[in-house]
């Protein structure tokens, strides 16, 4: 056993007689051990040891429950309770109900913010974000003027002369379809049909 293990094994029955008294409840040596361990670096055995001992010494008591014994403390230390303790008992346990349920209502809000927060922009992620938002804004700006300064533009009255000649243009080329269509059909209406013309040879 290292030394730091059996500093603790030796502080053990103080421990367990301190936990056992304020939580005033019963215990397992199980749950005991697994509510200790990690703070106080307690082994199993030390803990069992030390349950055992403070049995025998009428520190705590102890009961058969099942299969396994059941530590607790000895309640004839404690003050008696009468109805009217245990109704001021009750109220503070509502009031401390209350409070509790607001603040984690407030835990929740705050976790809330800070989730919202920690997924906006950071003051550098917003300057950089505003700068490349600036060049771009100012390459819109160059290319508008570069359009402004042509010399090519077409102007209203361009636009209009072109769409009037196409639509002449359409209307003419329509009117030719229609007398080159019958023009053929005239044509086509005189001429031999196959059947007689290969008599006629």
């Amino acid at each position: 056993m290292s030394k730091g293990r059996a500093e603790a094994a030796a502080g053990a029955p103080g421990i367990l007689l301190k936990y056992l008294q304020e939580q005033n409840r019963p215990y397992s040596a199980q749950d005991v051990f697994g509510n200790l361990q990690r703070e106080h670096g307690l082994g199993k055995a030390a803990v069992v040891k030390a349950l055992e001992q403070l049995a025998q010494q009428g520190k705590i008591k102890e009961k058969m429950y099942g299969k396994q014994k059941i530590y607790f403390a000895d309640q004839d230390q404690f003050d008696t309770v009468n109805d009217a303790d245990l109704q001021s008992l009750d109220a503070k346990i509502v009031t401390l109900t209350a409070k509790v349920q607001s603040l984690q209502q407030s835990c929740r809000q705050m976790e809330a913010e800070l989730k919202e927060l920690s997924s906006a922009l950071t003051t550098p992620e917003m300057q950089k974000e505003i700068q490349e938002l600036k060049k771009e804004c100012a390459g819109y700006t160059e290319r508008l003027k570069n359009i402004k300064a042509a010399t090519n533009h077409v102007t209203p009255e361009e636009k209009e002369q072109v769409y009037r000649e196409k639509q002449k243009y359409c209307k003419e080329w329509r009117k030719r379809k229609r007398m080159a269509t019958e023009l053929c059909d005239a044509i086509l209406e005189g001429y031999p049909k196959r059947g007689g013309w290969d008599r006629d040879r």
